[in-house]
């Protein structure tokens, strides 16, 4: 029994073997059902070996509400913890393990797959591109980052979570602090799923630099287009440091090493820097996004060109620079000089002039538009000003010697998911409603999608608001209980209504698909949102090829003056279409990768050992494949055209 000791929980608590019995029965469930429908070939020839941009954009998307639906429940059962004085909902380690795999399900792994998501399936579209440049990596980075949260998410019922908090500080997270195999799981789930996104950065820079349309120069790219190229330029200089710290975090737990020891020569502030030089570029590697799909959004359901095109581009490019120099932030109170704390406490409050330019920017688009009131417009609205409120707290917390107040308190908190929650996960509630028709080629419903947007916006600010008040009154956060005496208790039952109604507001949009899918008319057209940009000027849903004439562009909002000043986008004779073969090696590896992480966790050699073979192997056979994809014919074209109801501009 000693070699499966180490797989048992290292703190056992009945609401974990509750949910362990609950995810054991929703995954037989889902095997006897793919079974009995006899989905197994229709699931690995569509989805599992596909390298189709639009399908692999989807299932990212598919596996961030997953992750929403993981991180949400843990953010209740923090809320609920914390709802009144001396609860015994959760214990200080189980408490400890949730706020961890909060954190990092929501940024890792909900936030980054969604914007991901609708980069997959919109960038090609809108620079007019039939696939990414690298499809086959493409496939393998999805596959590395769904493994990547499967393991992760694994830690829950094998050899439990990481409980060292998501930034996951040494010496807290060392083996003497933290020493069951949680924080193995936080190192290898992150490298795995990490590297997965560096390639991704790597593809979609390629992919906007050298595939773009005829036509359209940089400057005439989309402002979402723009927003992606920039956001990736900061993962690839980001994120090899994040891959880097975490291997040295590994050496340290599992070799003995002495990186981010407190003896023996480590300095556990190393961790601090090299977590925040990746940290606080991520932030913006979420938020960068967001702005774009806010500009499109923004553009189309006022009527107007985006106001201030050549700034807002110029400001996106100023934030990624100045990203990198602020990270010192974080640790105001960890032992700098005055000098030190100053210039960051300087670059902190610069970094939000860019950020100013453009909320002025979406403003004046706005400024004597034909407002449409449509859910995606709804979030978009309601992002400025809550956004601002975040923004504005955020300058409180760069002044270094306030920071020594607010620090590790619930002012903190709520600053944080102010930025996140208006910038970020409304901004892809907005894209994801905005581009489902294209998707799918119906759309949400509007009243269903209206009433999760106030259940959402009226909860996150009874939930997050009242966290400012208590942090001022020196409620720390991390903390996991607190005494009737503190006075907390009231606010912090109101921003536990705040997140029941946010999980409603997630449950009204899980049914919003469901209705939609079962009620909503499919004759909507390929242009439902009268919109501007080049994605829309292809069928509904998107055809495998894209387009069936490669688009020549002439303007920034190509669809827009097609449609208002007679702009001809296919003005070519149809031609026989090259596309890539489908291939089963990235999931493969994928699954591979999922071995040897597994295996080094738990110091298994034999299986670290097959596994890195294995995915040597599959990276040998990539090697020496004969691969030169496939054509679609002419006459295949024509069939799909006909199908869709005819296609040339």
């Amino acid at each position: 029994m000693e070699f499966f000791e180490r797989f048992a929980l290292y703190h056992p608590s009945p609401l974990i073997y509750a949910s362990m019995v609950a995810i054991g029965l929703v995954s037989i469930a889902i095997v006897v059902g793919i079974t009995y429908f006899k989905k197994w070939g229709y699931l690995w020839n569509e989805w599992l070996t596909t390298v189709d941009h639009k399908k692999i954009g989807i299932m990212y998307i598919i596996s961030a509400l997953l992750m929403l639906f993981r991180g949400g429940a843990d953010a209740v059962m923090m809320r609920l913890q914390l709802a009144v004085p001396d609860n015994t909902f959760l214990d200080s380690q189980h408490y400890n393990e949730v706020f961890t795999t909060h954190g990092v399900v929501m940024i890792i792994f909900m936030a980054m797959p969604f914007v991901i998501g609708l980069m997959n399936f919109v960038v090609p579209l809108q620079i007019g591109a039939r696939d990414v440049a690298f499809p086959r990596l493409n496939a393998i980075s999805f596959w590395l980052f769904f493994f990547g949260a499967m393991l992760f998410n694994l830690s829950f019922v094998i050899g439990g979570s990481p409980d060292a908090g998501w930034t996951n500080y040494y010496p807290l997270a060392s083996n003497e602090f933290s020493p069951s195999v949680g924080v193995n799981y936080y190192n290898w789930a992150l490298q795995i799923a990490g590297i997965g996104t560096l390639m991704t950065g790597i593809n979609f820079i390629v992919t906007i630099l050298k595939m773009r349309a005829p036509g359209m120069k940089l400057m005439k790219m989309p402002m979402f287009t723009w927003a992606t190229l920039i956001t990736n330029a900061i993962i690839v200089f980001a994120f090899p440091v994040l891959t880097i710290a975490l291997l040295m975090g590994t050496f340290d737990r599992q070799f003995g090493t002495n990186f981010f020891t407190t003896i023996n020569g480590g300095m556990d502030m190393m961790w601090a820097n090299l977590f925040w030089v990746w940290g606080h570029p991520e932030v913006y590697i979420l938020i960068l996004p967001a702005f774009g799909i806010y500009s499109e959004i923004i553009s189309t359901f006022s009527e107007r060109n985006l106001y201030g095109y050549k700034s807002m581009v110029g400001s996106m490019v100023l934030i990624s620079f100045m990203s990198f120099l602020v990270w010192v932030h974080h640790f105001y109170t960890m032992g700098h000089d005055a000098l030190t704390n100053s210039i960051f406490s300087i670059t902190t409050m610069a970094i939000a002039i860019p950020t100013g330019i453009k909320i002025f920017n979406w403003l004046l688009t706005m400024w004597k538009g034909k407002i449409r009131f449509t859910v995606p417009m709804l979030y978009s609205i309601a992002f400025i000003p809550l956004f601002t409120i975040g923004g504005a707290t955020g300058v409180m917390l760069g002044m270094a010697s306030a920071d020594y107040q607010y620090h590790n308190t619930m002012f903190l908190v709520a600053h944080f998911h102010n930025t996140i929650i208006p910038g970020v996960v409304f901004a892809v509630l907005a894209g994801f409603t905005y581009w489902w028709p294209k998707m799918f080629g119906f759309m949400l419903n509007e009243k269903i999608g209206k009433w999760a947007f106030w259940f959402i916006t009226i909860g996150f600010c009874l939930a997050f608001f009242p966290m400012y008040i208590t942090g001022l009154d020196g409620q720390a956060r991390r903390m996991f209980t607190y005494s009737e005496a503190t006075g907390f208790g009231p606010l912090n039952m109101v921003s536990f209504i705040g997140a029941g109604l946010m999980a409603v507001a997630f449950i009204l949009i899980v049914y919003n698909v469901y209705y939609s899918f079962r009620y909503a008319p499919r004759n909507i057209g390929e242009d439902p949102w009268n919109a501007r940009s080049l994605e829309w000027a292809t069928h509904n849903p998107v055809p495998e090829y894209n387009f069936a004439i490669t688009p020549e562009v002439k303007s920034s909002e190509a669809f827009w003056d097609y449609k208002k000043h007679g702009h001809k986008l296919f003005n070519k004779p149809l031609e026989e279409i090259h596309m890539p073969n489908k291939s089963g090696v990235p999931f493969i590896m994928g699954a591979l990768f999922f071995i040897f992480g597994f295996s080094f966790i738990f110091a298994i050699w034999a299986g670290v050992i097959l596994s890195a073979i294995g995915i040597f192997a599959c990276m040998a056979y990539r090697t020496f494949e004969k691969d030169h994809g496939f054509h679609i014919s002419v006459k295949e074209i024509k069939e799909t055209e006909e199908k869709f109801g005819g296609a040339d501009k």
